[in-house]
């Protein structure tokens, strides 16, 4: 069994980590009585944190909003994460929030072990921001949406789609995914009966926060994978199916998840659903990939990557022909 003063940081740790903990969940975690639970949970309000209580069979305990923020408690990876993400923030990832990050990234990285502020240089190193290439996003916006999302909250707010149309979007939103550059929330629009993507850069108002919801099964499965769907094939006119020989790993280092997706096939191969408006740009980039590969459908693309094939041959024998005639 811990110590006191070391169960009530552990205790303060599973508060943050989790939004609701009943006291049988507590006491099995810290290996005391529920009675031990609400002595510590008595002992942390003393010190001012917050924490509430439900009585009854689905009780149990929360740490809820103060009049001042409390410490943290981080683990090592999440301390990594932390100080990676304000590096990013203080860079102007997200708008509104480099002067703010830059503050918490100074208190942090005072606090931080040695170890972990070479792992945190290191891997930022390595990474080279371009800015601009984006619309950015609000911070305070990107903050709503989060947290209505892990609240359970409808949200309403008003929206512009890639053909610069506006509309009020009534939804419940179920997470929010970052991908490549862009930030985008996963919610069910309640007027159109059915789960849709909103690039955040597109929300065009504040979010207005309303009642609760129950959350509904995520299409595809996961969050991650629903986006990418959406972003890489229902939004364009022309779908494609392309078998990679080589294994997805050496695949996927070519092609980002932007583009499409990628499962494991036979043999060390791989396929790529995928998607656009296009044909002979669609024909491009995946030729473009240097990997050898079999177009599967749609015959269309088939027949682009043939006149590709083609009028390439013809570029080919032209420059060597001429090359030829100069020498």
């Amino acid at each position: 069994m811990l110590a006191t003063s070391a169960r009530l940081l552990r205790l303060l740790s599973l508060l943050q980590s989790r939004r609701f903990w009943s006291g049988a969940e507590l006491a099995q975690a810290l290996e005391v009585t529920e009675r031990s639970v609400r002595r510590d949970v008595d002992r942390l309000r003393s010190l001012g944190y917050p924490v509430q209580g439900t009585a009854g069979v689905a009780g149990g305990y929360r740490l809820g909003v103060g009049a001042r923020l409390p410490p943290l408690l981080l683990e090592e990876d999440e301390a990594t994460a932390v100080a990676f993400g304000l590096r990013a923030a203080a860079s102007g990832a997200v708008s509104g929030m480099e002067e703010a990050a830059l503050r918490a990234l100074a208190k942090l990285e005072q606090l931080l072990p040695a170890r972990i502020r070479k792992r945190v240089a290191t891997l930022y190193s390595g990474v080279v921001s371009v800015p601009g290439l984006e619309p950015p996003v609000d911070a305070e916006l990107l903050a709503v949406l989060a947290a209505a999302s892990r609240d359970q909250q409808r949200v309403e707010f008003n929206y512009g789609d890639k053909q610069q149309r506006a509309s009020t979007r009534h939804v419940e939103p179920h997470g929010v995914v970052h991908i490549g550059s862009r930030w985008y929330l996963v919610a069910f629009d309640v007027d159109r009966a059915d789960f849709r993507t909103f690039r955040i850069d597109r929300v065009t108002s504040e979010a207005r926060v309303g009642k609760r919801f129950v959350p509904r099964p995520i299409p595809h499965g996961d969050l991650a994978t629903y986006v990418s769907q959406s972003i890489s094939l229902d939004a364009y006119a022309h779908k494609a199916r392309v078998l990679f020989y080589a294994p997805l790993q050496q695949v996927a280092a070519r092609i980002p998840a932007t583009v499409g997706r990628l499962s494991e096939a036979d043999a060390g191969c791989c396929q790529l659903d995928t998607g656009g408006n296009d044909l002979a740009l669609l024909a491009l980039h995946v030729a473009a990939c240097g990997i050898e590969f079999q177009v599967l459908e749609p015959p269309a693309l088939i027949d682009e990557v043939k006149a590709m094939s083609e009028r390439l041959d013809r570029a080919h024998r032209a420059s060597t022909s001429a090359h030829c005639t100069e020498l």
